[in-house]
C-alpha cells in the first residue's frame, strides 16, 4: 500500500509538472519588445544628436537602420551627399542596432515633429545570431506598424536584409533570407499602399550566391563602391515614392 501511494504521488506531481509547463506563457520575442541602450553613452549621444537634427525640421526623407546605414556618414559619406543631401535626408542609423533598439527609437523622438516623404528602412541582420527569421520579420513588421501611426503620410519602402557571410550556407545570411520571404509576403497580404518592399541583395553578390571582400570588406559592411550600387538600386523607387 505504502509502495501503491508512493507511486501515485510521483505520477500526480508528474502530471502537475507537465500541466504547468503547458500553462506557462510561451517565451516572448525579444525583436518586438522596445529596448534602448541608456547605459551606453555613445549610443545615447547619437540618439539624442538625431533627436536634435530631426526638432529643426525640413526632413524629406529617412534612412533607418544598424550600422551599414550608420556606414553612409563614413565609406559612403561621398554617395549620400551626391544621392541624400540634396532631399533633406536625415540618417537614422546606429552601429549594433536590432529591430527593438528601432522600435525604442521612434519612441523616443527620432520621427517627432516631422512630416517626410519617405523613410526608408534596412534592419535585421543584427538579429540574425539570436532570433529566428519568423521572430526577426516580426519585429520589421512592428516598425512597419509603428512608422504608419507615427508617420501616415510618410511612404515606407522596406529593403530586404542585404547577404552577409561567404556564401548561400552562411547560417545568418540564411536566417535574414528567412525574414526577408516572409516580410515580403506579409506587406504584399497587407496591401497597404504605402508601404513597399525591395530587396537589391543579388546587387552585392556573384551569380553563384558569394560576397566578395571587395564589395564588403568583412562580409557584412559597405565600401564605397557598394554605397554607390545600393543607391543606385533603389534611385527609381526613391524618386517615385518621393514624387519627384
Amino acid at each position: 500500500r505504502f509502495l501503491m501511494t508512493a507511486v501515485c504521488l510521483v505520477n500526480f506531481s508528474l502530471a502537475m509538472l507537465v500541466t504547468n509547463v503547458l500553462r506557462a506563457d510561451p517565451p516572448k520575442n525579444d525583436a518586438i519588445i522596445p529596448v534602448g541602450k541608456e547605459d551606453n553613452e555613445g549610443w545615447m549621444n547619437r540618439h539624442k544628436a538625431m533627436n536634435e537634427r530631426v526638432k529643426q525640421g525640413n526632413v524629406d526623407l529617412l534612412l533607418i537602420g544598424d550600422s551599414i546605414t550608420h556606414g553612409w556618414e563614413g565609406a559612403g559619406k561621398s554617395v549620400w551627399e551626391k544621392y541624400y543631401t540634396p532631399r533633406n535626408a536625415v540618417n537614422l542609423g546606429i552601429g549594433g542596432d536590432r529591430t527593438q533598439h528601432i522600435l525604442w527609437r521612434l519612441d523616443q523622438g527620432n520621427v517627432d515633429g516631422i512630416n517626410p516623404k519617405l523613410a526608408v528602412v534596412m534592419i535585421g541582420t543584427n538579429n540574425s545570431g539570436t532570433n529566428t527569421s519568423e521572430q526577426i520579420a516580426e519585429g520589421i513588421e512592428a516598425i512597419i506598424t509603428k512608422l504608419r501611426e507615427k508617420l501616415p503620410e510618410t511612404e515606407v519602402l522596406i529593403l530586404g536584409i542585404f547577404p552577409r557571410g561567404p556564401n548561400a550556407e552562411d547560417a545568418k545570411r540564411k536566417v535574414n533570407e528567412g525574414a526577408n520571404t516572409l516580410v515580403a509576403a506579409s506587406i504584399e497580404d497587407e496591401g497597404d499602399e504605402m508601404v513597399h518592399y525591395l530587396d537589391i541583395g543579388k546587387a552585392f553578390l556573384e551569380e553563384d550566391g558569394t560576397l566578395s571582400k571587395e564589395v564588403m570588406p568583412d562580409l557584412l559592411h559597405l565600401n564605397e563602391a557598394s554605397y554607390t550600387t545600393w543607391a543606385e538600386q533603389i534611385e527609381s523607387t526613391v524618386a517615385a515614392l518621393m514624387g519627384e
